[in-house]
């Protein structure tokens, strides 16, 4: 093939800046990158962020990504595809061409349809979400004086645990810094499943079971969430008082594809062949596509290191490569210094796991940039920001 390609990659996330990298510079490829945000969001920092970590921990400008190699990157929210003219509608009512395209538009909250979740609670999967729920922990110390009654976590995956383990010390320092002292804090846990983690080995569950009753937080397993008020949250219909509910229980998969006639396969995810193409020419990959550790960064990266090794191979009239899915490890922070992680039949907890999850930070943002830039984001985990005044006079 004399000809140049166009490789169009919608997604500005883990799975599509790995494809753009892994072809950046290529003199057989055109490509372009679209996204609809400035920058890749660090989804395994963000938790940091949202109890107090600096912004650089958990966000890559994509500018900066991309600053030194051939990758035009352009923003906007993809809505439609042409398959006959080969063309990405946007919202923003431009079109972009390709002769290969690559999905990798990530997954959105799931509320369940329950009533005022929505409306009433937090988030923490974007740095808006992020500013939105710390603003609220400040204004509550400083309007009232004194922290909530309750704060309510709803979800026992890793986002739920990883958040829980960490908030205890951070809503401490906060009343801290405003002058509050002797208030209790009490933090709930809701699953609707029985046990903590219910996607991970057992072992690995009742480990982190422990760990969470040693920092106070109270456990609702077995628990249904059936509606949120401004003042409350209905766990198997008792209302558990709070103004501060935390929705990390449920995503699915991105609209654009149910909205695009993709063929869609158990847990919500698209049908891809052994090339990860949902058809010719168009490949989906990490959490939108329907393979064995969807929803993982590590398999995202995968995925993309995949797609672009065959599009390499296309361009030198080489067959392509079947996919082998990647069992990734699990790390689970909870709390300070303190981590589970899971390795095919390796379980171990406590603070070398801690450490394990602290080499695969700086391994995930090299994947990403190069040594000297992932050392620097990986030492901005130790720096506090906030926008609070009293806060970062305290800090600094």
């Amino acid at each position: 093939m004399s000809k140049i390609q166009k490789v169009l990659i919608v997604g500005g996330g883990f799975g599509g800046v790995k494809t753009a990298l892994s072809l950046a510079n290529d003199p057989h490829f055109d490509i372009t990158l679209l996204s609809n945000d400035n920058e890749l969001k660090y989804y395994p920092t963000l938790y940091r962020e949202a109890t107090g970590g600096s912004k650089a921990n958990s966000e890559l400008p994509l500018n900066n990504i991309f600053e030194q190699t051939n990758v035009n990157v352009e923003i906007g929210s993809a809505i439609s595809l042409d398959r006959h003219a080969k063309l990405i509608h946007t919202e923003e009512g431009r079109d972009y061409p390709y002769d290969y395209l690559v999905l990798a538009l990530g997954v959105v909250t799931n509320y369940f349809n329950i009533p005022g979740l929505s409306e009433y609670s937090y988030g923490i999967k974007s740095q808006a979400e992020v500013a939105e729920f710390k603003k609220h922990l400040h204004d509550q110390l400083t309007n009232d004086h004194q922290p909530d009654l309750n704060y309510i976590i709803v979800g026992a995956g890793p986002t739920g645990i990883e958040l829980a383990g960490a908030l205890p010390n951070y809503l401490k320092k906060l009343m801290a810094n405003h002058s509050i002292n002797n208030k209790n804090i009490h933090i709930d846990l809701v699953e609707a499943m029985p046990r903590l983690l219910p996607n991970l080995p057992k072992q690995i569950s009742r480990s982190v079971r422990r760990r969470i009753k040693q920092l106070g937080i109270k456990l609702f397993l077995n628990s249904k969430v059936e509606g949120e008020t401004a003042d409350a949250l209905t766990v198997n219909g008792k209302p558990l008082t709070s103004h501060t509910v935390i929705w990390t229980a449920g995503v699915t998969n991105h609209p654009f594809f149910k909205e695009n006639s993709f063929v869609i396969m158990g847990r919500g995810k698209v049908a891809v062949d052994i090339y990860l193409q949902s058809e010719p020419g168009i490949f989906v990959i990490g959490d939108n596509a329907n393979t064995p550790y969807s929803g993982m960064a590590q398999t995202a990266l995968h995925d993309g290191a995949f797609v672009a090794s065959n599009l390499r191979r296309i361009v030198r009239n080489n067959k392509f490569k079947s996919y082998k899915a990647k069992l990734p490890i699990s790390v689970i922070p909870v709390g300070n210094k303190w981590a589970s992680v899971i390795w095919r039949r390796i379980y171990f907890s406590g603070y070398f796991g801690y450490l394990v999850r602290e080499a695969a930070d700086i391994r995930g943002f090299h994947e990403l940039e190069p040594w000297s830039s992932a050392i620097k984001q990986y030492l901005s985990e130790f720096v506090n920001q906030e926008d609070c005044p009293v806060c970062a006079l305290k800090n600094n």
